[in-house]
C-alpha cells in the first residue's frame, strides 16, 4: 500500500490535477461483495459515444462533452445511487443535489482537479483505488444538506436523511457517513473517501461547486413537507388546534344554582314527616288529616295522600302477611328464573361504545375496508438506577444483548395446545413481508447487518425498539437510527462510524410481538392467539423475569388479552369480598334492629332472624334484576356484579332500619295492626320519595351513551325498585312476623320454641323500647345546637363555602379512568403501564382514513392529497407535516407515511430500479429480486433475466408527472404487491399492504385508504382524551378545506369517546335530576 501511494505521488502535478483529465478511470477489480473498484491511474477525458452520452446526460446533465467513466463505470454509478433515488426523487431539488455529487465524483471530464487517490490496494493481482481526496466547497456542502434535510421518508414516518445520511445534523457528518469505507457485504462505498473543503497551497486542485438548487426552487421545488421553509410555504403556520376548557365553558350559572338549591328541596318532605310523628290516631281519621295537609304546598297534598294510602295498606299487609309474603317472593323469584340466560360482557368494545357511536362506526369502517389492528404483545426491559448517581444506565451491552437473545429463543419455544393442535408463534404472528414475524425487535437487525433492514425484510424505527432516552437521541453520537443500527454492528466488529465511538444511551429494550387480529371472535384465528398469549404470560412469569432480575434488570410484561384475564381474576376474588360484606352487613343489622340487650329476655327481643330475612330479600333484589334483563338478552358486566350487590344492599339496610324503628316507637297500647299502619303512615312516604329518587337517578344513567354505564344504571335502577318492593311488602310482612312471634314469647331464629309467660317479666322483650344513645344525643344535644341562630349562619355559610368551592375545582377533574386503578393492586400490569410512561418514547399510531379518494386525471384529490412535489401547498399530508412541529398542541409526532407519495414516486422515471416491465409489459422486478438475481448466486449484478426491462413510463407518458386514470388503475396493484429492496426501497408491499381498499376501485374511486402516523407518547388519561379531541378537530378542518371525507382513528379511540362530551352528559344528567327534585319538592 505504502509503494502505491509513493508511486502515485511521483506523477507531475501538472499531468494529474488539471482540466479534461481523469483522477481514476475504468474498472480494475471486484471485491467479494460484487462491488466494483476504480483504476488509479490518471488518464485524459474520454468522448463517450452517443448512447453512453445519453445515458449520462440522463442521469447527470451538468455532464456534457468528454467524460472520465467508462460504461461500466457509469452503470455502476446508476445501480449505486438507484438505492438513494427513492428516498429523495420526491424532492427534485434534493435529488438533483445529490446526484451531482456522485456524478462529478465519477464522471466529470475535469475530475483531477478536485480528486486526489491517495491509497491504492492490490487485488488479483490488479492495483485498485483504495482511497480518495474529494475537495468540495463548504457552501456546495451546506446547500446539498439544507436542500435534503428535511425531506421525509414515508414509509417510515421519518426523515430521508435517517437512511442516506445516518441521521447526520450537518453536511460534515453526512460526508463523513458517505464517506466510510464500508467493509464487504455492508452498504456504503467500497473505498474511503475524505471530503476535504481546503486545498493544499502548493497545489493545482481546486474545490468542486457545480451549482446547487434550494428546495424552494420554482423549476425543482420540492413540497412543503419536504421543504417547509420555502417561500411559497413560510406564511403557513403549524395549526393550533382550538383549546377547550370543557368545564368553564359548559358549567351554567343557572344551572349553579339549581344544584344549589337541591339541598333544600327535601325540608317540607322532613317536615311533614316530624308532623306524622305526632300523629297516633286511627285509620279513621285519616280523611281528617288529608285537608289538613292540602293547605300547604303541593309536595304536602302528595305526601298526605301517600300517606293515607300507607296506613290503609300497612292495615292489609297486617291482616295478610302470609299472602303478601308468598306472592311478592314468588313475583321476584319469577324474574330470578332469567339467570337462566345469564351472560357476562367481556368485550372491551361492546362495554364502552354503543352501536350508534362515531368511534365505533369508524373502528367497523377500518377494520372491514382495511384491516384489524394487530393484537399486541410486549415485554419492556429496563436497567435499574445507579444507586451512586440515580441515574439508568444504557441497556446496550453486550450481555444484555446476549439476554435479550436469550429471552427471544424462550419466548419463539413457547408451544400451546389450542383445539388438539400446537400453536407457536409463527402461527399467528403478523407476517406482512413472507415468513418472518414481524417482531419489533433491536435484535432484528442482527441477523441482517448486510442489508441494515430487519428480519421481516422492513426497516425498524428505532422508537419502537429502545426506549428510555431523551428526545430522539439514541446514541450520544451518529444521531438517529436505522443504518446507526448497522453503525453499532460495525463498531463492534470493527471501528465504527468514521472513527467516532458510538454510544448508546437508550435505558429499556421494548419487544413488541404483533399478532393477528380478527373482527369477531368467532374463527380460530384469536382462540389460538388467546391461547398462545396465555402460555406467553405465563413464561414471563415462571422464567423470563427470574432471568432479568438476576441480570439486575427490570421486567414487564404484558399481552392483549391481558387486561380482560386480571378483571376476571379480580372479579373471582371480590366474590370473597361481597360474602364476607353481607356477612357483616347481617350482623349490623341483626343486633341494631332488636332492643337494647337484657339477659333476661335476649332470645326474645333480638331481630337476628329478621336480619338475615332483610338481607336474602337485598340479594333477591339483585338476582331479580340480573335475571329479568337477562331475560331480555341484555348482558351484565363484571361490576354490575362487583358494584351494584353493595349499593342495593346499603339502601335496603337502610330502609330496614326505618321501618322496624317505626314500628317500635308506637305505643304498645294500640293492636299490632294499628302500629304497623302508623309506622307506614309515617315512614313510607320518605322511604318511597327516597326510593324513586334513587331508582329515577340511575334511570337517567340509561341515557349515557356508554354501554357499560348505561347498562348499570338499568340494572341498578330495577334492583332498587325491586328491593324497594320487597320492603313495603314482603319485610313489612316479616316484621309483622317477628313482632307476632315476640308476642307469644317464641325464641328469636327457633320460632317453634316458646317460652313460658312465667319465665319472662311482663312487658320483656316487647316492651316500650327506649331510645337509643346516637337516638338521645340527636334529640337532646344536636338537634338544639343546630337550632340556635349562630350555628345555623355558620353551617349554611361553610355549606355555601364547599358548593363555590366544588365548582371552581370541577375544572380541574381530568377525564378517563386510569387503568392502574381498575386492576388488582398485585397485577403484573400494574409495572407493565408504570414502565410504559416512563420508557416508551412514542405513541399509538394513528391513520387518518379518506373515503370514496377520486384518483382520475380529471380530479384534483390526489394533489391534495400528496406531499411531494407538485402537490398543494395545504394537501393533508402537508398539513400533517405541519401539525408534526406543534406535537404538544396537535399530538401528532410524525409526518404521515403515505402510499400515495411512495406510489407516486414508485412510478416516476427517475426511481428506474422501481417501477418497471419486461418486453411483453408484465412487472418487472428491480434487479436485486428474483427472476433478476437469485441469492444463492452470489452478489447481483446487471444483466441477467432483467436485462432488457424498462421503465413503465418516460415523462411524456405522464401529465405533469401524474399517471392517468388508467395508469393509475393498472400500475398500482404492481405498486401494493412490490417487495421493497435496496435498489428500491418503495415498494408498496408490507408497508401498504392494507393502506387501500381495492374493492371496486377499478371505477376510479377508491373507498377507503389510510396514511400512518404516531401520536406523540400519552402517559395520562387525560393525554388520551386531548389528543383525540386534537385529531378530530385537524380531521374537520382539512375535511372542510379539501372538501373531502376524512377522519382519524386510533386504536384507543372508542374507549374515550365519551369523555370528549362527558359535561355536556354530566350537565344534562344534572339538569333532569335537579328537575326531578324541583318537582318532588
Amino acid at each position: 500500500m505504502d509503494t502505491g501511494v509513493l508511486l502515485i505521488s511521483d506523477v507531475k502535478s501538472g499531468e494529474r490535477h488539471s482540466e479534461e483529465y481523469c483522477a481514476m478511470y475504468d474498472i480494475c477489480g471486484e471485491r467479494s461483495d460484487g462491488k466494483v473498484l476504480n483504476c488509479p491511474y490518471g488518464s485524459p477525458s474520454v468522448k463517450p459515444v452517443e448512447l453512453l452520452s445519453a445515458k449520462i446526460q440522463s442521469l447527470c446533465p451538468t455532464i456534457s462533452g468528454n467524460v472520465c467513466c467508462t460504461e461500466t463505470q457509469f452503470d455502476t454509478l446508476r445501480a449505486q445511487v438507484q438505492q438513494a433515488i427513492p428516498f429523495l426523487v420526491g424532492c427534485p431539488a434534493c435529488l438533483r443535489n445529490f446526484l451531482n455529487l456522485f456524478c462529478e465524483l465519477s464522471c466529470s471530464p475535469n475530475q483531477s482537479l478536485f480528486i486526489n487517490v491517495t491509497s491504492i490496494a492490490e487485488l488479483d493481482g490488479n492495483m485498485t483505488v483504495d482511497g480518495i481526496d474529494f475537495y468540495v466547497t463548504d457552501t456546495f456542502g451546506e446547500e446539498l444538506y439544507n436542500s435534503c434535510k428535511d425531506v421525509k421518508f414515508g414509509t417510515m414516518n421519518t426523515r430521508a436523511i435517517d437512511f442516506i445520511g445516518a441521521g447526520a445534523k450537518n453536511f460534515k457528518e453526512w460526508f463523513a457517513f458517505i464517506g466510510q469505507k464500508a467493509d464487504p457485504g455492508f452498504p456504503g462505498s467500497p473505498y474511503a473517501i475524505s471530503f476535504k473543503s481546503i486545498v493544499p497551497e502548493s497545489s493545482t486542485m481546486e474545490l468542486m461547486n457545480v451549482s446547487t438548487y434550494p428546495c424552494g426552487d420554482t423549476s425543482l421545488g420540492c413540497s412543503c413537507g419536504d421543504c417547509p421553509l420555502s417561500p411559497a410555504c413560510s406564511s403557513s403556520e403549524p395549526p393550533s388546534p382550538h383549546k377547550k376548557d370543557p368545564c368553564s365553558v359548559r358549567i351554567g350559572s343557572l344551572k349553579t344554582r339549581e344544584r344549589r338549591r337541591h339541598p333544600s328541596s327535601k325540608e317540607p318532605l322532613l317536615n311533614v314527616a316530624d308532623n306524622s310523628e305526632t300523629d297516633e290516631k286511627l285509620l279513621l281519621e285519616v280523611q281528617d288529616m288529608v285537608p289538613e295537609v292540602s293547605n300547604g304546598v303541593q309536595i304536602s297534598v302528595v305526601q298526605g295522600y301517600m300517606s293515607s294510602f300507607y296506613r290503609r295498606y300497612g292495615i292489609w299487609v297486617a291482616r295478610n302477611p302470609t299472602l303478601v309474603l308468598c306472592s311478592s317472593l314468588a313475583f321476584v323469584i319469577l324474574l330470578c328464573l332469567g339467570l337462566i340466560c345469564f351472560k357476562v360482557e367481556t368485550q372491551p368494545e361492546k362495554l364502552w361504545v354503543g352501536h350508534g357511536s362515531k368511534a365505533a362506526e369508524e373502528k367497523q369502517f377500518f377494520d372491514s375496508h382495511l384491516a384489524p389492528f394487530y393484537r399486541i404483545e410486549q415485554l419492556i426491559i429496563a436497567t435499574m438506577p445507579d444507586p451512586k448517581h440515580g441515574k439508568l444506565p444504557s441497556i446496550v451491552t453486550e450481555d444484555n444483548i446476549q439476554l435479550l437473545f436469550e429471552i427471544q429463543k424462550k419466548v419463539d419455544g413457547i408451544s400451546t395446545n389450542y383445539s388438539g393442535s400446537m400453536v407457536s408463534l409463527t402461527d399467528i404472528c403478523l407476517k406482512p413481508l413472507g415468513q418472518d414475524c414481524a417482531t419489533q425487535s433491536i435484535l432484528q437487525h442482527y441477523t441482517s447487518a448486510d442489508t441494515c433492514l430487519s428480519a421481516f425484510k422492513a426497516p425498524l424505527d428505532p422508537s419502537t425498539a429502545l426506549g428510555g432516552f431523551s428526545g430522539s437521541n439514541y446514541l450520544e453520537r451518529c444521531g438517529d437510527f436505522s443504518l446507526v443500527v448497522c453503525g453499532w454492528c460495525r463498531k463492534w466488529r470493527n471501528e465504527g462510524i468514521a472513527g467516532v465511538e458510538v454510544v448508546p444511551v437508550a435505558s429499556a429494550f421494548v419487544v413488541t410481538y404483533p399478532v393477528n387480529n380478527a373482527i369477531d371472535e368467532v374463527g380460530n384465528e384469536n382462540g389460538k392467539a388467546l391461547a398462545w398469549e396465555k402460555a406467553f404470560i405465563q413464561l414471563a412469569k415462571e422464567e423470563l423475569l427470574p432471568m432479568v432480575q438476576s441480570s439486575n434488570l427490570t421486567l414487564s410484561f404484558s399481552s392483549e388479552s391481558s387486561i380482560e384475564e386480571e378483571l376476571k381474576r379480580e372479579s373471582t376474588a371480590d366474590v370473597i369480598t361481597i360474602i364476607v360484606s353481607y356477612l357483616v352487613m347481617f350482623a349490623y343489622v341483626s343486633v341494631t334492629l332488636g332492643d337494647a340487650p337484657h339477659l333476661s329476655s335476649f332470645y326474645i327481643s333480638s331481630k337476628v332472624l329478621l336480619g338475615l330475612s332483610g338481607v336474602l330479600l337485598v340479594m333477591l333484589s339483585v338476582l331479580g334484576s340480573v335475571g329479568f334483563f337477562s331475560a331480555i338478552g341484555v348482558k351484565s358486566t363484571l361490576i354490575i356484579m362487583e358494584v351494584i350487590p353493595f349499593l342495593v344492599l346499603a339502601v335496603g339496610v337502610d330502609n330496614m332500619c326505618i321501618l322496624v324503628h317505626a314500628v317500635k316507637r308506637q305505643s304498645l297500647e294500640l293492636p299490632l295492626e294499628e302500629r304497623i299502619s302508623n309506622a307506614l303512615g309515617e315512614v313510607g312516604p320518605s322511604i318511597t320519595l327516597a326510593s324513586l329518587s334513587e331508582i329515577l337517578a340511575f334511570a337517567v344513567g340509561s341515557f349515557i351513551p356508554m354501554p357499560a354505564c348505561r347498562v348499570f344504571s338499568m340494572f341498578a335502577a330495577l334492583a332498587v325498585l325491586l328491593d324497594f318492593f320487597l320492603q313495603v311488602s314482603a319485610f313489612v310482612a316479616l316484621i309483622v312476623f317477628d313482632f307476632l312471634r315476640a308476642e307469644d314469647n317464641r325464641i328469636d331464629c327457633f320460632p317453634c320454641i316458646k317460652i313460658p309467660s312465667s319465665s319472662v317479666e311482663p312487658n320483656e322483650g316487647i316492651n316500650e323500647s327506649r331510645a337509643g344513645l346516637l337516638a338521645r344525643y340527636m334529640k337532646e344535644v344536636h338537634a338544639p345546637i343546630l337550632g340556635l341562630w349562630g350555628v345555623k349562619l355558620v353551617v349554611i355559610a361553610v355549606f355555601f363555602a364547599f358548593t363555590l368551592a366544588s365548582i371552581a375545582l370541577c375544572t380541574r377533574i381530568q377525564p378517563g379512568l386510569e387503568q392502574k386503578i381498575v386492576l388488582p393492586r398485585d397485577s403484573y400490569l400494574q409495572g407493565y403501564f408504570n414502565n410504559v410512561s416512563e420508557y416508551l418514547r412514542i405513541g399509538p399510531p394513528l391513520y387518518f382514513v379518506v373515503k370514496d379518494y377520486n384518483y382520475s386525471l380529471e380530479s384534483r384529490q390526489t394533489n391534495q392529497l400528496c406531499s411531494i412535489s407538485q402537490c398543494d401547498s395545504n394537501s393533508l399530508l402537508n398539513e400533517i407535516s405541519r401539525a408534526s412541529l406543534e406535537p404538544e398542541s396537535t399530538y401528532i409526532a410524525k409526518p404521515a407515511a403515505s402510499w400515495l407519495d411512495d406510489f407516486l414516486v414508485w412510478l416516476s422515471p427517475e426511481a428506474f430500479g422501481c417501477c418497471r416491465k419486461f418486453i411483453n409489459g408484465s412487472f418487472c422486478p428491480p434487479d436485486d429480486q428474483p427472476p433478476c438475481c437469485s441469492p444463492d448466486e452470489g452478489p447481483c449484478g446487471l444483466g441477467g433475466a432483467c436485462k432488457d426491462c424498462t421503465t413503465c413510463f418516460r415523462h411524456s407518458d405522464l401529465v405533469n408527472d401524474r399517471p392517468n386514470t388508467v395508469q393509475f388503475k393498472e400500475k398500482l396493484p404492481w405498486f401494493l404487491n412490490a417487495l421493497p429492496s435496496a435498489d428500491c426501497a418503495k415498494g408498496g408491499h408490507g408497508a401498504y399492504t392494507n393502506s387501500v381498499d381495492l374493492n371496486g376501485y377499478e371505477s376510479g374511486i377508491i373507498r377507503a385508504s389510510e396514511f400512518r402516523t404516531y401520536h406523540t407518547p400519552l402517559n395520562k388519561q387525560g393525554d388520551f382524551v386531548n389528543s383525540m379531541r386534537a385529531a378530530r378537530e385537524f380531521s374537520s378542518r382539512i375535511s372542510s378545506s379539501l372538501k373531502m371525507n376524512i377522519f382519524p382513528y386510533s386504536v384507543f379511540y372508542i374507549f374515550f369517546e365519551q369523555y370528549l362530551d362527558i359535561w355536556k352528559i354530566a350537565l344534562i344528567n344534572i339538569a333532569i335530576a335537579l328537575g326531578w327534585y324541583s318537582r318532588a319538592s
